[in-house]
């Protein structure tokens, strides 16, 4: 691996880990880098994820007094997470790199859509008080986790969505909520990726330590950058990465 390559990971990194903390999205930076760098689509997604795990775990640090506040709330949607996050693992591992390669555009267009739906579905719920019951917002949660297993690009746009039909209009509770459950599901994937032999390592140790600092500086600024502007920028993110993953 040359300096350039590695210099291109590791800003790659810090990218990712910022807005994985901001909004979620940031997964697409590192999973596009990967496959730019030839790493093939399965290898790369799993890769991602062992890459993204210390950003979780410093942006979550950074919510501490959010998620101090809020843990006992999240015991139910943390096991959905963990059982989703398996199931997820497990299918990625059946299937092979061409047909992986195939979904990618649409899982990237399914999650961005989502996300840029959120705030009126917030506003849906609210309005009519369509609050739904933690049991219901669980079993959303698990559905959004075996997708977050199974490709880690996307996870957070679809959980910050998913967390919102709980009525709580609050963006930076959502998040701290969204970091915690993204470690369970990263952690629990990772595992199942490890033991199938999948993650490229050099990629992924190069990268950790800037998704760390990225996640720990993105909190910071999400705290002082307007919501519609952090969600523009996921957005954007996502529909480039969908038109490049479709004509590519």
């Amino acid at each position: 691996m040359d300096l350039s390559t590695i210099v291109l990971l590791l800003l790659a990194a810090v990218v990712s880990g910022a807005i994985n903390a901001v909004a979620g999205g940031g997964t697409f930076i590192v999973f596009g880098t990967l496959s730019l760098l030839g790493v093939p689509p399965v290898m790369a997604n799993a890769t991602s994820s062992i890459a993204q795990l210390p950003g979780y775990i410093t942006s979550t640090l950074a919510y501490w007094s959010d998620i101090r506040r809020l843990w006992r709330h999240a015991l139910l949607l943390v096991v959905a997470s963990a059982l989703g996050g398996l199931l997820g693992a497990l299918i990625l591992l059946a299937l092979n790199n061409a047909a992986f390669r195939a979904l990618v555009p649409w899982l990237l267009l399914a999650a961005t859509a989502l996300f840029a739906a959120g705030p009126w579905l917030v506003r849906w719920i609210n309005a009519g008080d369509r609050r739904m019951p933690e049991p219901l917002v669980a079993a959303v949660q698990l559905v959004a986790s075996i997708y977050g297993g199974f490709f880690g690009a996307g996870m957070g746009v679809i959980m910050l969505a998913t967390l919102g039909l709980a009525g709580d209009s609050d963006y930076h509770r959502i998040n701290a909520v969204k970091n915690l459950l993204s470690i369970v599901i990263a952690i629990i994937a990772i595992a199942v990726f490890i033991s199938g032999g999948i993650v490229s390592w050099p990629h992924a140790l190069v990268m950790i330590p800037g998704v760390a600092f990225g996640g720990y500086g993105g909190v910071w600024v999400a705290r002082r950058v307007p919501q519609p502007v952090l969600r523009a920028v996921v957005i954007a993110i996502g529909v480039v990465l969908a038109v490049y993953y479709f004509v590519a």
